[in-house]
């Protein structure tokens, strides 16, 4: 297994893009590159470091204040009074965890929320708050590799799924450009 992979692994994969990176896979990518320190992911919390220290063999250091502080787990909650449909926080939403249509009310699926905040700041009417799983628990306390696991592989299904649309939507574009200089 290569270094990244093993980086990766030990993430908690919530994909909250606080480490200032899109995703956890380029967080791993930045840390076994030495482009990034190890004490970058809030959600990891401490235990996270350690566990990112063993692998890279470098110092526990204390989380970086500016990448966030390590906090209980939190789900996100729709006010479905409020929801007005836009469907933001769907595209938002890394593991698919927020399920809704164009103008209907939306809500979240609680096992698949990773408490990632990114619904958070795209909401329009401010209808999305969170709520803490348990008060007493932080970081990898608060987050099992179960959950990392199954936060990982809707993560990777949602990105392929993007990707495949996005190359269906240019090939459509593309065949359609060709047809006009065809003029058929």
């Amino acid at each position: 297994m290569s270094l990244v992979e093993r980086i990766l692994d030990v993430l908690p994969q919530t994909q909250c893009t606080r480490c200032g990176y899109p995703d956890c896979l380029n967080y791993a990518q930045a840390i076994a590159n030495e482009e990034a320190s190890i004490n970058q992911c809030p959600p990891g919390g401490a235990e996270g470091i350690v566990r990112l220290a063993a692998i890279t063999d470098k110092a526990v250091v204390p989380l970086n204040p500016n990448n966030g502080i390590e906090a209980p787990r939190t789900l996100a909650v729709i006010d479905e009074d409020w929801c007005i449909g836009c469907t933001l926080c769907i595209d938002a939403c890394p593991t698919d965890a927020i399920v809704g249509s164009n103008k209907r009310m939306h809500t979240v699926i609680e096992p698949y929320c990773t408490g990632c905040e990114l619904c958070i700041p795209v909401c329009p009417v401010d209808c999305i708050s969170l709520e803490p799983v348990d008060v007493n628990l932080t970081g990898w306390l608060a987050w099992s590799k179960d959950l990392a696991n199954m936060s990982r592989i809707r993560y990777e299904a949602k990105t392929a799924r993007q990707a495949r649309l996005k190359k269906e939507e240019e090939d459509r574009l593309e065949a359609l450009a060709n047809k006009s200089k065809s003029g058929a």
